[in-house]
């Protein structure tokens, strides 16, 4: 979901729909009522009752009910509210006992009587009617857990059908009449607690698969095994295009998906976001436009994107020098791509800062990954490639030097480029395009193809059974190539290279492994699920 505050319908009938994932159902449309994630440090539209309550830092900002000593009360909302649900992320942070609570209010008439979802200290879920500040339990559910924990509850009331979901699953429903509008809350009795990404929308709730919601978000640092793993060597550490170095989404929230509509809503989103895949998401053929400081991560080793690709960068156009707001510090790791309907990955239009990382692609219509347009600080590094012939492109076209000279700077190494017959790069206007430690087997047009006015450095690689491993002279006006410390092994040719490249080193450091034993250490290591 997208961080910013929305009070929007609550006082007129305004608000825009917002396109959001259906939990185990598909995509739906929602109208958005109210969303606050606090990040502006404030609590303003809250009124309180009991407790202490504060903006604090819990991972991101988040609204803190710091006493257990009383019952505590913040509404939000407007009081004609009838069918909706409500969604937050609840962490306990201490009970008083195991029959204290922490949750969420629906159709609130007062601080006194409402509907709730709510956690206890027992590690249950309950669903109550508040009347008089007495509450009356109208279900329980096991749902574990425990205090320091965030769990994310949502409350649907519709009608007289009251739905409780904890973590994306229905637990809970009743029916109760007693109350048929009010306000939403964040509610404790006798516990602290932190709230954050509270949402309230109008989506009527398909029993029982559960809420539409928006991707379930967690203030950074990432969980479980979605996580930036390691960090970029080569030019996308460089400092330079008001960018030092590649940090993703680092800082900002995370969020998991599992549908094409959620992963294209997130990586459309403005900010800081690290984004989970989980399990193999089909889009629609076409490129899908990612925006700047995004960490697109595959959860486990079954992560991947079939049907489309994603576009690193602004429409084309014909400017020749980097805009202000292009696109910049995308990472990209521990993904399969297969099936693509045109590129896997397009890096284009000055984008800059850019860490393709760990991923496996294959079975594409055009470029795996392509980088092109003026764009520079690229890392391509441990990705394993088959099964394809157009494999990565720098440099689109001859003709593009007005945008390509002096850009086009990326580093590629510990890539394996496995039977793929050419484009290992093929290099256009770039220099110093750095090609390092990678495994080459039986590319049988070309390894690394270095024209037109490009210098390359191409060293410590492991070339098997390629004929032309590295060339500066394969089709169209000549680059330059020095290849250096490289292994040649079975029916490879010899390099044909010639000129002068500038020293990657005078950009970055970078330590070279035994080009020996690059062949062992890239086909142990690269590829989606090796990190």
């Amino acid at each position: 979901m997208r961080r910013t505050r929305l009070i929007t319908a609550a006082l007129a009938m305004s608000a825009s729909a917002l396109m959001v994932g259906v939990m185990a159902s598909g995509p739906a449309y929602a109208e958005t009522l109210f969303s606050d994630n606090f990040d502006d440090g404030n609590a303003d539209g809250w009124s309180r009752n009991g407790g202490s309550w504060a903006v604090a830092a819990d991972g991101s900002p988040a609204y803190r009910q710091s006493s257990t000593s009383s019952n505590a009360r913040a509404l939000a909302g407007n009081t004609a509210w009838t069918n909706y649900t409500i969604q937050a992320r609840v962490r306990p942070i201490a009970f008083g006992a195991t029959d204290r609570t922490a949750g969420i209010a629906a159709r609130a008439q007062s601080t006194s009587q409402y509907y709730a979802l709510v956690l206890t200290g027992g590690g249950t879920a309950q669903l109550q009617r508040v009347s008089g500040g007495t509450a009356a339990s109208l279900g329980t559910a096991a749902v574990g857990g425990s205090t320091g924990t965030s769990r994310t509850l949502a409350l649907s009331v519709q009608g007289s059908t009251l739905t409780g979901y904890v973590d994306g699953l229905q637990v809970l429903q009743s029916t109760d009449s007693s109350y048929g509008s009010g306000r939403i809350g964040l509610v404790t009795g006798y516990a602290s607690a932190s709230f954050d990404d509270v949402v309230v929308d109008t989506t009527v709730v398909p029993s029982p698969s559960g809420p539409s919601t928006p991707p379930k978000t967690t203030p950074p640092p990432p969980v479980g095994d979605c996580r930036v793993t390691g960090s970029p060597a080569g030019f996308a550490t460089v400092n330079a295009w008001g960018q030092n170095g590649t940090t993703g989404g680092a800082g900002g929230p995370v969020v998991d998906v599992d549908t094409a509509a959620e992963l294209l809503s997130a990586i459309a989103t403005v900010g800081p976001l690290t984004i989970c895949v989980n399990g193999t998401i089909t889009l629609p053929a076409g490129m899908y436009d990612v925006t700047s400081n995004k960490s697109i991560i595959g959860v486990g080793s079954t992560a991947g994107i079939t049907g489309g690709g994603f576009n690193i960068g602004l429409p084309v156009s014909a400017v020749t020098t980097p805009p202000a707001d292009a696109v910049r510090n995308v990472i990209i790791q521990n993904l399969t791509f297969r099936g693509a309907s045109d590129d896997s990955i397009n890096v284009q239009m000055f984008s800059h800062h850019v860490w393709i990382d760990h991923n496996d692609l294959a079975q594409g219509y055009d470029g795996l990954i392509d980088v092109k347009r003026g764009s520079s600080y690229v890392t391509i590094s441990w990705n394993h490639t088959h099964h394809h012939t157009k494999n990565m492109l720098l440099g689109h076209d001859d003709s593009n030097g007005a945008q390509d000279t002096g850009r086009l700077k990326v580093t590629y190494h510990h890539n394996w480029f496995d039977a793929t017959p050419q484009r290992n790069p093929r290099v256009r206007f770039g220099e110093p395009v750095h090609v390092y430690n990678n495994y080459y087997f039986y590319n049988t047009d070309t390894g690394v193809a270095c024209q037109n006015t490009a210098g390359c450095l191409v060293e410590g690689n492991y070339f098997e059974d390629v004929e032309e491993p590295v060339t500066n002279t394969y089709a169209g006006p000549a680059g330059r190539c020095v290849a250096r410390n490289n292994v040649f092994v079975g029916e490879s040719g010899a390099p044909d290279c010639s000129g002068t490249v500038q020293e990657a080193s005078a950009y970055y450091s970078y330590t070279l492994d035994d080009p020996n034993s690059v062949k062992a250490i890239v086909t142990a290591q690269a590829g989606a699920g090796r990190l």
